[in-house]
């Protein structure tokens, strides 16, 4: 099981951390600043490079906290929070992914709260801190921040 975890979480972790520093820097095929300003001024959204900052911070730090199971159910909060924000831009597309649909940040905010409730495994910091096994209560609380700061976040920063 702790191969599995670790396995997932680095993949997802990496994979996101990843398209966080996509939003802010040039890096790994990147537009920049101002490149990931224009994406969010595209979707509708308001706010420039400060959406795109912390979009961007949101989701390297969220992404390498869950790769390395590092106060795991924050890490998912953080995880299905900014994709919650990318699953209401994709929304009017419908389901799957080939027409620009919500299907993969769906499957994100859904591996966000399964590694909340399982944890982190035992090769991870949570581990090395004997905190691989969280409570379950931390999987309502985690999705209630995430989900619901990602629809408030929808809410505030949104243009109609």
């Amino acid at each position: 099981m702790n191969t599995g975890l670790l396995l997932l979480r680095l993949v997802v972790g990496l994979l996101i951390a990843g398209h966080g520093v996509q939003k802010v820097s040039f890096h790994l095929g990147g537009g920049g600043l101002d490149g990931g300003s224009a994406e969010f001024r595209g979707d509708g959204f308001r706010g420039g490079k400060l959406t795109a900052v912390t979009a961007g911070g949101t989701q390297i730090g969220a992404g390498l906290m869950l790769a390395a199971g590092l106060l795991t159910p924050l890490a998912g909060a953080g995880v299905m929070g900014v994709m919650t924000v990318a699953l209401t831009v994709k929304w009017p597309h419908g389901l799957w992914v080939q027409h620009d649909g919500y299907e993969f940040p769906f499957v994100l905010i859904t591996t966000g709260a399964a590694l909340t409730a399982t944890g982190p495994g035992q090769w991870s910091v949570d581990g090395a801190l004997g905190l691989a096994d969280w409570p379950l209560w931390c999987l309502p609380a985690a999705v209630v921040a995430g989900v619901g700061g990602g629809l408030a976040t929808r809410l505030a920063l949104h243009r109609d």
